[in-house]
């Protein structure tokens, strides 16, 4: 089968020795989901430059809808079935996903407003097609590398809500038995490798786990082993050195790896189309030789469309993928943030293209579901975080001994003496006397 990126040959200036499925022609392809930028104003030279001298400040490039692509193929396959890029099933499972995070998401705000969560607590409310759209086609053994912004990534992975709950309640029932807090979701069951608070410093944690993969397949020759891994992280990394380093290591060893941009628009308060001297973040993957892609983030059938080809690429070996997805979040930065900069029309543009209506309405319309079924889901979600409060809330805190715990390789040799007692409650510490 062609492979879906056949469309990266277009900007790509040489042969990078890429496997002959890579190598169809794009003649047929068109041009259908343009860079949508921030704001109008900042927009100009990106978009509307005509003049040939000023061709080079706009950087224009071909961007292909993959999920117009699969179109086209299924109706020349198939002119008598349906064009339709899912089924029931998987359409259910979508559903039910990004319903579960935005509803976490919303439960998460009340939580914290009523105090029951401390600290910074950023949200993911608007980017649910990405997380959807990539994790819910992965395996368990498949890697997860995230941000700040990870309750999402997490609960898509399969870790259950009532341990991430637990977690942004700091109970010992969470997943990192309240130590990691919002922004350091863990599961090692789940191979959620961390959510990271600094920007970009997930992003050597996932490519070494690519790296592992490989190793494991290639050297310990354990055939089986074609896991891969995903790092999400957005646009006000990429102008990070971990971002390209990283981009270069994954390229030079065809590494089972995708990284996700979750291009939201805006780096905190920075707007990305003020940031970087070139905002088409996927235009940076063919620099290293590797595909890049631009995809609508508000929709999770092209994101899926998109996903499907990237891991079939990282499974077979063909290495990784850098994939742009354009999106939204429908909150400001953290619940601190009043979120006065941004506008309030470009909010408001947003809002009417919500991911999870978009699908309802797909759903409806192609006669997969009813909407009865739908409200089912709806339903079982609210019960299901209802549960998941009530679960954190009686859960016990950790217990104070726990607190040196994964921090020290032994910790009974450092901060704790052989009683269990803290040395540094030990009057002789202070001084200098104490038998260590």
């Amino acid at each position: 089968m062609a492979s879906s990126f056949s469309t990266f040959n277009a900007i790509r200036p040489f042969n990078l020795n890429t496997p002959s499925h890579e190598n169809a022609s794009i003649s047929s392809f068109k041009t259908s989901l343009p860079f949508l930028g921030s704001t109008q104003e900042l927009r100009p030279n990106l978009l509307t430059c005509k003049s040939p001298s000023a061709s080079s400040s706009c950087r224009q490039s071909s961007i292909v809808a993959v999920s117009d692509v699969v179109k086209e193929k299924k109706v020349k396959s198939s002119s008598s079935s349906p064009n339709l890029l899912i089924t029931k099933q998987e359409g259910l499972v979508l559903y039910e996903d990004m319903v579960l995070g935005r509803s976490f998401e919303d439960m998460c705000a009340q939580m914290y407003y009523r105090g029951k969560m401390f600290g910074f607590v950023h949200l993911y409310n608007g980017q649910e097609a990405v997380s959807t759209g990539f994790i819910k086609l992965l395996k368990q053994e498949d890697s997860v590398v995230s941000t700040y912004r990870d309750h999402v990534h997490a609960l898509s992975k399969g870790v259950p809500a009532r341990a991430v709950m637990s977690e942004l309640f700091g109970k010992k029932t969470g997943c990192c038995r309240g130590q990691g807090g919002s922004m350091h979701m863990f599961s090692k069951e789940h191979n959620v490798l961390g959510g990271f608070a600094f920007i970009g410093e997930g992003i050597p944690v996932a490519t070494g786990a690519a790296f592992t993969s490989k190793y494991n397949r290639e050297v310990l020759k354990q055939a089986d082993c074609d896991h891969v891994t995903m790092a999400f992280f957005g646009d006000g990394t990429c102008n990070n050195g971990q971002f390209f380093e990283c981009l270069n290591m994954a390229a030079l060893w065809k590494l089972p790896i995708i990284f996700v941009v979750e291009n939201n628009l805006w780096a905190i308060g920075m707007s990305h189309l003020r940031a970087t001297s070139d905002p088409e973040i996927w235009k940076k993957g063919p620099a290293f030789g590797m595909p890049g892609i631009h995809v609508d983030g508000m929709d999770v059938l092209k994101v899926r469309e998109v996903a499907l080809e990237a891991v079939a690429r990282a499974r077979r070996g063909d290495g990784p993928t850098l994939v742009e997805c354009e999106t939204y979040r429908f909150r400001g930065h953290s619940l601190a943030d009043p979120d006065e900069l941004r506008d309030a029309a470009e909010k408001a543009h947003y809002a009417n293209r919500d991911p999870i209506t978009a699908l309802k309405k797909y759903m409806i319309e192609n006669k997969l579901v009813e909407e009865t079924e739908l409200k089912a889901i709806d339903k079982k979600i609210d019960e299901m975080l209802e549960d998941a409060v009530e679960f954190a809330e009686a859960s016990p805190f950790p217990d104070r001994s726990q607190l040196l715990e994964n921090v020290f390789a032994d910790p009974k040799g450092f901060g704790i003496a052989p009683d269990g007692s803290y040395r540094c409650e030990d009057p002789k510490f202070t001084q200098g006397t104490a038998h260590v």
